[in-house]
């Protein structure tokens, strides 16, 4: 009954069923695993912002260039603030407001970003305080600088004069007269009545979008290995069941057409 196995249609179906069941099961463990290091990564970097807390701010300048093992760090500079912008629509605790964003001048001839606090509401120079004067010496978590588009920055241009949409170099370099170091530091205390504003994970550590994506991904692989072999088997017990009737006689015989005259 089941020797139309040996027949080449079979050999085609059987040899696709066993080459693409191991495919789904390796994609499918593959995509797990890539979830799995992104939650370990996430952990990590959990575990590697509260002992930054704790740690001695280092140099700046010993902290560069920014990646995933010092983003977050705190680091310490020197220098003189000058032009101040407005970083509007971010987020803290649920509430909209805006960044209060400085440039601190260094002796190294580059200006380094510093958010200085959080305020609620619309961005509004009158509501921003003025940076202290003079020499300052600022402690902070160092960041990456943002790409527009990722973790809530938003793309929008068209802002009015003294307001960025995203804290990079890139974003700044036509807004302010300064060359500018490639990374930013917020505050472990904010200045004159504002909140200061937590050190997010560096880029790819998050258990954002693309790790439940990954999660994702790893169902549809396993479903699709599950779903090949429920296909193999409804075929072969059609074709058996086929064969069978075959063999007892029981296929019905076509009717031949009726011939017409013409």
């Amino acid at each position: 009954m089941y020797r139309f196995l040996l027949t080449p249609r079979w050999w085609g179906i059987n040899v696709f069923v066993l080459l693409a069941i191991p495919f789904c099961v390796f994609m499918g463990s593959w995509q797990l695993s890539r979830f799995e290091g992104r939650v370990q990564e996430h952990r990590s970097a959990t575990e590697q912002a509260a002992s930054d807390q704790q740690e001695a701010a280092r140099p700046l300048a010993s902290m560069l260039p920014v990646d995933k093992a010092t983003s977050g760090r705190r680091v310490t500079a020197s220098g003189h603030y000058g032009t101040q912008l407005l970083v509007p629509n971010r987020q803290l605790d649920g509430k909209n407001g805006f960044y209060v964003l400085t440039l601190l001048r260094t002796d190294s001839g580059k200006a380094l970003p510093v958010v200085r606090g959080w305020l609620p509401g619309t961005a509004d120079r009158a509501k921003a305080p003025a940076p202290p004067s003079g020499e300052v010496t600022i402690t902070g978590a160092l960041q990456a600088s943002e790409t527009p588009g990722d973790n809530g920055v938003s793309a929008a241009g068209g802002l009015p004069a003294g307001q960025t949409a995203a804290i990079s170099s890139a974003s700044l370099v036509n807004l302010v007269p300064y060359r500018l170091y490639d990374a930013w530091v917020t505050l472990d205390k904010a200045d004159a009545g504002m909140r200061a504003v937590p050190a997010t994970a560096p880029d790819g550590t998050g258990l954002d979008l693309k790790a439940f994506q990954n999660l994702g991904y790893t169902g549809e692989w396993f479903v699709f290995a599950g779903f090949v072999v429920f296909m193999w088997f409804r075929l072969l017990r059609r074709e058996a069941e086929a064969a069978r009737d075959a063999a007892l006689g029981l296929v019905p015989e076509e009717t031949p057409e009726p011939v017409t005259s013409s």
